[in-house]
């Protein structure tokens, strides 16, 4: 009997309730209910209003117009960008690309399908992986068997899908979304391979897990293999079952189909471009970038420690107690569970490689931390089926997982205070002149305030009723309705104001210029104009230097003119007059003007 000051002696009320699971006996109907589940959220998080904003300047119209001039020239081996080569990123990315401009045609849809298809991809993949071993070794309480295996799956796909970071760069024609999406999916595959008892299915996971690394080094080169590798084999290390598993691999096929799928294009890259590919991709953009500073991209050493908490806010503050509840320190404990319960570690580890990496990476930009993310929904998913189904669970770990429920109040809180903030950080911005207004017109900051103070009160009201286990789900409509009513309108407006003008005088350039006539742009690269004019520019990074550009230009006396972009508070810098140039439009803070050569 448990005397009346036993901690465990509790009212049924206080005990979670097991959902009936009558209907998991039809196989069918919770499938189906997955799959209407994991194609909601990616819908919602990646499809929906996917080509709702333009490009976005610089770097998304660099891989569309790289992307189109493969499909013009029919050179798939060597990427261009404005009649010169682009050496920054594998194929992968501009091959999807391309092959959805031929069946969907040139627009902006296209260009961001390859990144929604592979956050799509890896949620889905991410759902099964949890499905199958996330609630293995579980504790079982009153005899009864776990309840969780659905569940953890349905928490873990939101996780994976719902957050900043994988939300924005799903919808960014990019490759980063696209190597996280091959990554991630291939250290599922690796586990599921690794967790299966069946030799047969395992060996086709195996499969898997080598051709999607080859995916991901044609996405995004070495580091396509270096982190999982490092992963796995820190992981099989931790085990002690590093022969055993290589072995089950069949490491040396895995290694010949790997260079099969990989080598060709390296090799006709490399025999198309010699030194020139050599010296810029994997000198410049691979070593460079990892040994020192690239383009400016300097950042502090905790740099990391504050982008992985707010991008993946608000299921970031239940990561510490999500990573202190696996006692990673007993590895001789982990070395005796059966395979099938190692998920947990392996996420760790997984979050650990890839997060110390970049951190040591001399050049350190956000979107690095993307391929970790998934891994961070593993081990907070976990951490809520425990405290969704184990009661044990929340009585022994009470103090972590009351102090986990304040820190995700407290940083809603913090979160609500930088939204009505967040007006000020907008003054100053040159191409978005107006851009502060039209945010506040729209009560973009007190909405945006008002889902975070209401997340915060429903969490500690659930808290105070004792009812914590369910904040996950106030927690999933706030981010739901922080996409719908902030992140998307927030969109809209910047493409209005930065990115609306630049297609407005790629719109008139088509219209007004004349055969021959050369397309200038001065003081910025705007990649974008590029794209949608599909002609090349002259991009002047200098103001001064444009009427020594104009004199070289008079040489060839078949040109009668040139149209130039410039802000139109910078023609003056150019110290052209009034009477050397006829403005044809402004849209914006740009001007588009035509320069006779005489």
């Amino acid at each position: 009997m448990l005397s009346k000051r036993d901690p465990l002696r509790v009212s049924q009320r206080d005990r979670p309730s097991q959902p009936s699971l009558h209907w998991e006996d039809r196989s069918i109907v919770p499938w189906t209910l997955a799959i209407l589940w994991v194609a909601m959220i990616c819908f919602v998080a990646f499809w929906w209003q996917l080509d709702g904003t333009g490009l976005v300047d610089e770097t998304e119209p660099l891989f569309a117009e790289a992307s189109r001039q493969m499909v013009v020239t029919g050179d798939w081996i060597t990427p261009y960008f404005n009649g010169a080569t682009r050496f920054d990123k594998p194929p992968l990315v501009y091959w999807l690309m391309a092959i959805a401009f031929k069946v969907g045609g040139v627009n902006v849809w296209t260009v961001r399908f390859p990144s929604a298809l592979a956050a799509t991809a890896l949620t889905g993949l991410g759902f099964y992986t949890l499905k199958q071993f996330g609630h293995a070794g579980q504790a079982q309480e009153n005899g009864t068997l776990s309840r969780s295996p659905w569940f953890v799956a349905w928490i873990g796909a939101a996780l994976i899908a719902l957050n900043v970071q994988t939300i924005a760069w799903a919808r960014t024609g990019v490759s980063d979304m696209l190597l996280s999406g091959c990554m991630g999916a291939a250290l599922f595959s690796f586990f599921i391979g690794y967790a299966q008892l069946k030799q047969s299915v395992q060996a086709r996971w195996y499969l898997a897990f080598y051709v999607l690394m080859a995916l991901a080094v044609l996405t995004k080169g070495p580091v396509g293999i270096v982190l999982p590798g490092l992963i796995i084999g820190i992981f099989l290390v931790y085990m002690g079952n590093v022969r055993t598993v290589l072995q089950e691999m069949r490491l040396l096929w895995g290694i010949l189909l790997f260079l099969v799928l990989t080598v060709p294009w390296y090799a006709l890259v490399i025999q198309a471009n010699g030194e020139a590919y050599i010296n810029a991709f994997f000198g410049y953009h691979n070593l460079e970038r990892f040994s020192q500073v690239v383009n400016n991209h300097r950042a502090p050493w905790w740099f990391f420690f504050a982008v992985v908490p707010l991008s993946f806010a608000p299921w970031s503050a239940y990561l510490p107690v999500a990573i202190a509840r696996l006692q990673f320190w007993r590895v001789n404990h982990w070395r005796k569970q059966p395979r099938a319960n190692h998920l947990g570690i392996f996420a760790l580890i997984w979050f650990v490689v890839i997060f110390s990496f970049f951190t040591i990476a001399a050049t350190k930009l956000p979107s690095y931390t993307i391929p970790l993310l998934p891994a961070a929904a593993v081990l907070v998913a976990l951490f809520w089926r425990d405290a969704m189904y184990s009661f044990k669970y929340r009585l022994q770990s009470r103090r972590g997982y009351w102090f986990s429920h304040i820190g995700s109040i407290l940083l809603a809180l913090l979160l609500a205070v930088a939204s009505l903030l967040s007006p000020r950080w907008l003054k100053g911005d040159k191409d978005l002149p107006q851009l502060q207004e039209g945010i506040q017109q729209l009560g973009i900051p007190t909405l945006a305030a008002g889902i975070w103070l209401g997340l915060a009160i429903a969490s500690l009201i659930l808290l105070l009723r004792r009812q914590g286990r369910w904040i996950w789900s106030v927690q999933l409509i706030s981010l739901l309705a922080l996409l719908l009513l902030i992140l998307l309108p927030s969109a809209a407006l910047v493409d209005v104001q930065r990115q609306l003008p630049l297609r407005q005088i790629a719109n008139t350039i088509l219209q007004v210029r004349q055969p021959g006539e050369r397309l200038l742009m001065v003081g910025y690269s705007k990649p974008s104009l590029v794209f949608y004019t599909q002609n090349p520019f002259t991009f002047i990074a200098e103001h001064d230097e444009v009427i020594p550009t104009l004199q070289r230009l008079k040489r060839n006396r078949k040109r009668r003119s040139v149209l130039l972009v410039v802000r139109a508070r910078k023609i003056k810098d150019t110290h052209l007059s009034p009477n050397q140039y006829q403005l044809i439009s402004q849209s914006g803070v740009f001007q588009l003007v035509r320069i006779p050569l005489k």
